[in-house]
């Protein structure tokens, strides 16, 4: 009964998860949205490709056609031409491979053991690219169904030039996929998680919390934010890559690709994640330290849980300002260079009380401090020029 409990209470979730999914599609733009464009413009393709070659002209092999235009409705229209020409060159290798042996030794088993060795190692060919294998799967059809023609081979071949064609032009003329969307929720997701961190981390250096478990959860969290920057710039790259050859980055009403503004976002990111994973280094280093005496007092901490607090509300309104869908509000942009202004300001205060308490723990407090001071620096230097940009 548990384990029948347990099944129920899955299949609930995974129908809820369904629903809202179906519900997304009709009622916003998102990912669910363009899923659903893709998957409805694949199956156009099929029956296009099919209505042709198998209704109207009635061709001897007419399923390569809507198979190949199906496979071909990609994600970007260039990578729908790109591995259009591939799979079209392998297949048309492992379907005249096929033959030639076919017609030579008139074994089927025997012509599988000398064709598909050599097809096969065409998969690690770079210039077929994940098409490669086009050519085995080409061969099989050649040789398991039915006897073997030139004439058969031949319509095989332009069956597949014209299921091609057929799925990359529903790819390229409707609604071609744009990724501009998915790239600012990616530098959304970094950036949001960026002030996160910093808000977190200021708030406990103000409250003097140097446990060293949430000390170690922040230096996780602030290690799977580079990992975020890094999904953005894959997001940034794909983007530009559904840019190309798509008529909707023409005419008036033309979606623009990323352009420096994504990149100025990127090294931003960069570099804040970088210095927050110093950040919490030393902070865990700092929490981890068995004598208390070496921890900086309420003196430090809060001028630089301060540098902290202000660092975060900036990264999290250059998010806001820079990746928004809409126009960015005069407003905001103007709390964002307060914002910055107010970050050199900590920073300044922070540099006028560091060094007195510095020098009098000793060596090691000075080491620990210099520290945490050139990280700051490196935050504020970064945040605090871009709050002006």
């Amino acid at each position: 009964m548990e384990w029948t409990g347990w099944v129920a209470r899955a299949v609930r979730r995974q129908g809820g998860a369904a629903v809202r999914a179906v519900r997304r599609v009709w009622t916003v733009p998102g990912r669910e949205r363009d899923l659903a464009v893709q998957a409805g413009k694949a199956a156009l393709a099929a029956c296009l490709a099919w209505g042709v070659a198998g209704w109207w002209l009635q061709a001897p092999v007419a399923f390569v056609a809507p198979w190949v235009a199906v496979v071909l409705v990609e994600s970007t229209v260039y990578r729908s031409l790109a591995h259009g020409l591939q799979q079209l060159a392998a297949i048309a290798v492992g379907t005249v491979a096929a033959t030639l042996v076919a017609l030579v030794l008139d074994n089927t088993m025997a012509v599988m053991a000398v064709v598909l060795p050599a097809v096969l190692l065409l998969t690690r060919w770079r210039r077929l690219g994940s098409q490669g294998i086009y050519a085995a799967t080409a061969a099989l059809f050649v040789l398991t169904n039915g006897q073997v023609t030139v004439v058969t081979s031949g319509a095989r071949v332009a069956e597949a030039v014209f299921g091609a064609v057929v799925g990359i032009t529903v790819n390229a003329v409707i609604r071609p996929p744009v990724y501009l969307r998915d790239t600012r929720a990616a530098l959304q997701d970094a950036s949001e998680e960026a002030e996160g961190i910093l808000s977190s981390v200021a708030e406990g250096l103000a409250r003097g919390e140097w446990d060293e478990d949430v000390a170690g959860v922040w230096h996780e969290r602030a290690l799977r934010l580079g990992r975020l920057v890094e999904q953005a710039r894959s997001a940034v790259g794909w983007s530009r890559e559904s840019m190309r050859g798509n008529h909707r980055g023409r005419g008036p009403r033309a979606v623009s690709p990323p352009g420096r503004t994504y990149d100025d976002a990127l090294a931003v990111l960069d570099h804040v994640a970088v210095h927050l994973q110093g950040v919490t280094r030393t902070v865990l280093e700092i929490a981890g330290h068995q004598d208390e005496s070496a921890r900086p007092g309420p003196r430090i901490t809060g001028p630089y849980a301060d540098v902290l607090h202000h660092a975060g509300r900036a990264i999290g309104l250059y998010g806001r300002t820079r990746f928004a869908e809409t126009g960015t509000e005069p407003s905001a942009q103007e709390a964002l260079r307060g914002t910055a202004e107010e970050l050199r300001r900590s920073l300044d205060e922070l540099h006028r009380t560091l060094p007195n308490d510095a020098v009098q723990g000793g060596p090691g407090t000075l080491a620990t401090h210099g520290a945490l001071l050139a990280h700051a620096r490196r935050l504020t230097a970064q945040l605090g020029s871009d709050g002006h940009g």
